[in-house]
């Protein structure tokens, strides 16, 4: 996850970013650079992999100034080496700019800049926006006025920090969309910009948390707020304590709130460097995988437990119809002691965010004993079960405090679909055309998810209107019936509410007994093949007196009409689906437990990490 520090005021700025890029470390990068403004010129240095590496060089080839910004970068255009490490610098030598985000319009924007005849020195997207801004400035001479006409250009999320020597005495530093937080800390006679609050707790605790859309041009006297349309705004300064837990949550109540609204982050890490937009190819190196191994492949066991199993159901799902390989879900705990028919031409792969998880582990242990390759989708690098696997694939969600998960739920069915795509490329079952759609949906995700996370205000009116009850009743249908188990658990986790997840047709075979006006039914019903017999759901609750809640697809007119409340989502792909309509079943447990004044980030009874059988 990529990390931004920025300084602007009396002491050397180099020492103070590169702590900075320290502290955010944890986000996972693989490539980073310090730019300073030394003697009215831009003096740059990167380096490929761990900060250790840009840290000699800095001390082999010093820099010094009192205005600077770092980053470190997970690669989304361009291998990750030296000469697509940021910050990069335009043409002229007079702008550089560090960036997280993706630019999903820069194809046609570079060759724009080329037909100029602008010569690219990286492979980035983010190159694109730094020459962008140096074109405008050279026309009228401000480094705002042209950065704002170019975020009114590109396409995404983002968040952007720059400097020029031609105005030495400011930086400029903007936030679209959800992909990159900024953080704007006070100082005395001095200020601070980061992507993050542990970047600058020790010097700062005013801050300002821009807001998507808006921009701060940043002085060592203080900063000036405006919108992209150039209207200036009046910042709201928090003060944040000293207690480093409490600081980290940030402008968030609580660290699941807070690690709600990063999933668009960490989906774009997720799927940052792994994903070739331009060839449609998918590319998981940890994995080891050989398309002789792939072919001879005969069956998949997918592991896992709580949230972990449900993204696991869907990873069966989409490997089974991507790349036609028979899979077999199993609780991890239940594994080990069905003695399972497994083979040297089989797979295990097992799901964990912490890596750590004992029944997990026990059941990767078995499928070692048998002769399968163990495969794991972790969160945590280094932990047991990275270890142990012949091959794995990261989450890159960063720390995941909230004992309930969310991140790492969203992040796994992502990771899953790309190895869907991965192994069908190897095996064959994809043509071309199929292959470059499926990766081409992946470009989407994070945008589906802010679409999400900016209704949070109405999922929160639907949880005052339902946070007393006693018992709920999830459904869901095809690949959502894991959408309805997750978000059965996260209300029972958080709220301590009795809920039942179930497959939306096996409603009549039980469940519907319980339904009445007291206890709600959530309906999990985007727009795809299965949205008629989910309509058919709906209409059995209603006449039993049930209240509907439904999630539902942007645009549907017939929803309203039926269900009490409805939690929208965007159209997406059938397939991704799960990734959109969770958010709003992960807001509306929280914010029900949250009005309950329950201890939403360490329900009782939990532990973020299941050490013990």
């Amino acid at each position: 996850m990529c990390g931004i520090v920025g300084y602007i005021g009396p002491r050397d700025a180099t020492p103070i970013i590169l702590n900075g890029l320290k502290r955010l470390e944890y986000r996972g990068y693989d490539s980073a650079g310090v730019a300073v403004l030394e003697d009215q010129h831009i003096e740059i240095r990167r380096d490929a992999g761990k900060l250790d590496r840009l840290f000699t060089t800095v001390e082999q080839q010093p820099l010094h100034g009192q205005l600077g910004i770092g980053h470190t970068r997970w690669a989304t255009h361009g291998e990750p080496n030296v000469r697509n490490a940021h910050p990069h610098v335009s043409a002229s030598g007079e702008v550089v700019l560090v960036h997280n985000g993706i630019v999903e319009n820069y194809l046609e924007l570079r060759e724009e800049l080329e037909s100029e005849g602008v010569e690219f020195k990286s492979d980035t997207d983010t190159e694109v926006i730094v020459q962008l801004v140096d074109r405008f400035m050279a026309k009228d001479g401000s480094l705002e006025d042209a950065a704002r006409q170019v975020l009114r250009m590109i396409r995404g999320h983002h968040g952007i920090v720059l400097f020029s020597s031609r105005q030495p005495d400011r930086i400029v530093a903007a936030r679209m969309g959800n992909a990159g937080g900024v953080v704007v800390g006070f100082g005395k006679d001095e200020m601070f910009i980061s992507s993050d609050l542990p970047a600058i707790l020790e010097h700062t605790r005013e801050v300002v948390f821009l807001e998507s859309g808006q921009m701060a041009v940043v002085t060592r006297e203080g900063m000036s707020l405006s919108n992209l349309q150039g209207e200036t705004l009046e910042p709201h300064v928090d003060i944040i304590f000293w207690d480093p837990v409490a600081a980290e949550k940030g402008e968030y109540r609580h660290f699941m709130q807070k690690e709600i609204h990063e999933q668009v982050r960490s989906l774009t890490d997720t799927i940052s460097g792994r994903v070739d937009f331009e060839t449609g190819r998918i590319m998981l190196p940890d994995l080891k995988l050989n398309e002789k191994f792939v072919k001879d492949l005969e069956k998949i066991y997918i592991i896992a437990c709580g949230t972990a199993g449900y993204a696991g159901q869907i990873g069966a799902k989409y490997i089974e119809r991507i790349a036609k390989i028979p899979v077999e879900f199993d609780i991890a705990s239940e594994f080990r002691y069905r003695d399972p028919l497994i083979t040297d031409k089989m797979a295990v792969l097992a799901i964990s965010q912490s890596g750590e998880t004992a029944d997990t582990l026990a059941a990767m242990a078995e499928g070692r004993k048998r002769g399968a390759t163990l495969w794991a989708n972790i969160n945590m690098i280094g932990s047991q079960a990275m270890r142990i696997a012949d091959g794995y694939i990261s989450m890159q969600t960063g720390p995941e405090i909230g004992v309930a998960s969310t991140k790492a739920y969203t992040a796994p069915i992502v990771n899953l679909y790309m190895l869907a795509i991965l192994l069908g490329e190897l095996r064959g079952t994809l043509d071309d055309n199929t292959r470059r759609a499926l990766v081409a949906e992946l470009s989407h995700v994070p945008e589906w998810v802010s679409a999400c996370l900016e209704r949070e205000a109405e999922v929160e009116e639907v949880a005052k209107a339902i946070k007393d009850i006693t018992h709920c009743l999830y459904l869901g249908r095809g690949i959502n019936t894991s959408t309805a188990y997750e978000g059965a658990l996260k209300l029972k986790e958080l709220s301590y509410i009795h809920a039942e997840g179930y497959p939306a047709g096996e409603m009549k075979h039980g469940p519907i007994a319980l339904v009445d006006e007291d206890m709600p039914v959530i309906v999990v019903a985007p727009q795809d093949d299965l949205y008629e017999k989910m309509i058919s759901q709906i209409e059995q609750a209603k006449a039993r007196g049930g209240k509907v809640v439904a999630v539902a697809t942007v645009g549907d007119t017939l929803i309203p009409t039926l269900a009490d409340h409805v939690l929208w989502i965007p159209k997406t792909h059938p397939l991704l689906s799960p990734v959109a309509a969770v958010i709003p079943l992960q807001m509306l447990a929280y914010h029900i437990a949250s009005l309950r004044g329950l201890d939403v980030d360490q329900p009782r009874n939990l532990a973020k990490s299941v050490t013990v059988e």
